[in-house]
């Protein structure tokens, strides 16, 4: 899945288009959204980057969290960010098998969505 990174999170594709869109209107965009050089991702989101944004010691989901755009619906009618595929290290990887160990409907889904790599 394709990602941007803005205010030191991460956002699905979709998340991400949406707060670039937001700041473009009020007016908050650098001169050239595609000069990623010109400008910091606490000012405005870069990307899309693909593969989730890398590797990482967790499963990432949409900084967006609840209102992402591409939310996942728990059992309990609460929402979490979409899942954005990244690759897991070697400590992530322990990390989910622990959290799959212990229980739990968001270490269900991330057991369906890591069984391929890790399990």
């Amino acid at each position: 899945m394709n990602v941007y990174i803005y205010a030191a999170d991460v956002y699905c594709e979709d998340c991400g288009k949406e707060i670039r869109d937001c700041l473009i209107e009020e007016g908050k965009a650098p001169a050239d959204p595609d000069d990623e050089c010109s400008y910091d991702s606490d000012e405005f989101p870069k990307g899309p980057y693909p593969d989730g944004g890398g590797e990482s010691d967790c499963p990432e989901h949409c900084g967006s969290g609840a209102d992402c755009v591409n939310a996942i619906k728990l059992s309990d009618g609460t929402k979490i960010g979409a899942w954005l595929e990244n690759e897991l290290t070697i400590e992530g990887a322990k990390y989910v098998e622990e959290a799959i160990y212990n229980g739990g409907e968001v270490a269900e889904i991330w057991a369906k969505f890591y069984c391929d790599y890790y399990l």
